[in-house]
């Protein structure tokens, strides 16, 4: 048990991560099933299946404001509530969301429209929306780490 417990504490963050990316991906996949369910307008918009890219912009709105919190309380540990360090953090965070966003609400039509529109549980497009979420999770991973939840190194 002792040998668990020493593991998670070396690997605790990204063990965290990896906890909350799925948590988030979970967040995101629902809210897309829900709205595909809900949305049934059949058209499309400069080549994209509109039920499908609207159901997109939703499930990853959700998705972000899930995961500024979680990546901040419970994965990177960044407990300051100072008014100026928040805004830098959280525009920082939306701003690398918002680049893997483009990803996600881009690749998912476009990979539709390229015939990769399998279903997984009978939800279109969820081939799709699994590589495209794969992807995104590891990029986000990089720029929390590196950028938005950089621990600054203290010197001596």
């Amino acid at each position: 048990m002792n040998v668990l417990i020493d593991l998670f504490k070396k690997y605790r963050e990204i063990i965290m991560y990896l906890i909350m990316g799925f948590a988030t991906t979970a967040v995101n996949w629902v809210a897309y099933a829900a709205c595909v369910s809900i949305f049934h307008i059949d058209r499309l918009v400069w080549g994209f299946d509109i039920d499908v890219l609207i159901s997109n912009v939703i499930a990853w709105t959700v998705a972000v404001i899930f995961a500024y919190v979680t990546n901040k309380l419970l994965v990177f540990e960044s407990y300051s509530w100072k008014l100026s360090f928040v805004i830098k953090e959280f525009v920082l965070f939306i701003s690398a969301r918002l680049a893997t966003g483009v990803l996600e609400i881009l690749g998912v039509p476009f990979l539709v429209g390229l015939g990769l529109n399998q279903t997984i549980l009978g939800i279109e497009g969820m081939v799709s929306k699994v590589l495209v979420s794969v992807i995104v999770v590891i990029l986000n991973y990089v720029f929390s780490k590196l950028i938005i939840f950089k621990k600054e190194k203290v010197t001596e």
